[in-house]
């Protein structure tokens, strides 16, 4: 697996008073990145979900899919080139559907691995590539990382352990922490 070499020196929290969900809500006609073999998870959340997404997205999903692509290239469905139909708001603050039902213990499946992942992307290919992706949008996350001293990667911890294990993610830990000795040094 290829790293970023941005990955070991970024500092990252979430700070979803300031962002409000952006990553949820990237303008554009696809939506987030879907393994094959989520679809089935999605179809089978989604009669639990849906009750959490509002008129126009369960529209959008009954006109349309809930996803779109081919296989090896799919993606989550987007409502109005915007928002990802699985995102529900609350106060202001575009969160998943699917994590929120999983977070109240009535799914089992948290989200699309790509999303949990975000702001890493992972690249497929042999070998799989795992790269920043840097955005306007999670400036106040960085932000928040730099004064609280967290690393994406301790940030990303569970996203990495569902991903790749746990093995590896502490072996991702070590290689962060070696890199970023060596630029301090």
């Amino acid at each position: 697996m290829l790293i970023d070499d941005a990955i070991p020196g970024i500092k990252f929290a979430c700070d979803l008073g300031k962002c409000k969900g952006a990553c949820c809500t990237i303008p554009g006609h696809r939506g987030a990145p879907l393994l094959d073999e989520e679809l089935e998870e999605i179809q089978k959340a989604y009669p639990v979900v849906r009750k959490y997404l509002s008129y126009r997205h369960r529209d959008t999903i009954e006109e349309r899919t809930m996803f779109q692509g081919r296989p090896g290239d799919y993606t989550t469905q987007v409502v109005d080139g915007q928002a990802c139909v699985f995102v529900t708001f609350e106060e202001g603050v575009a969160k998943c559907a699917f994590e929120k039902a999983y977070l109240n213990n009535e799914i089992g499946w948290r989200k699309p691995i790509s999303c949990h992942l975000f702001p890493i992307r992972a690249d497929r290919g042999l070998p799989v590539r795992l790269r920043y992706e840097q955005m306007q949008l999670c400036q106040p996350a960085t932000e928040l990382g730099e004064r609280e001293g967290i690393s994406l990667v301790e940030f990303l911890r569970a996203a990495l352990v569902r991903a790749y294990g746990d093995t590896w993610y502490n072996e991702l830990l070590a290689y962060c922490q070696r890199k970023q000795s060596q630029t301090t040094t």
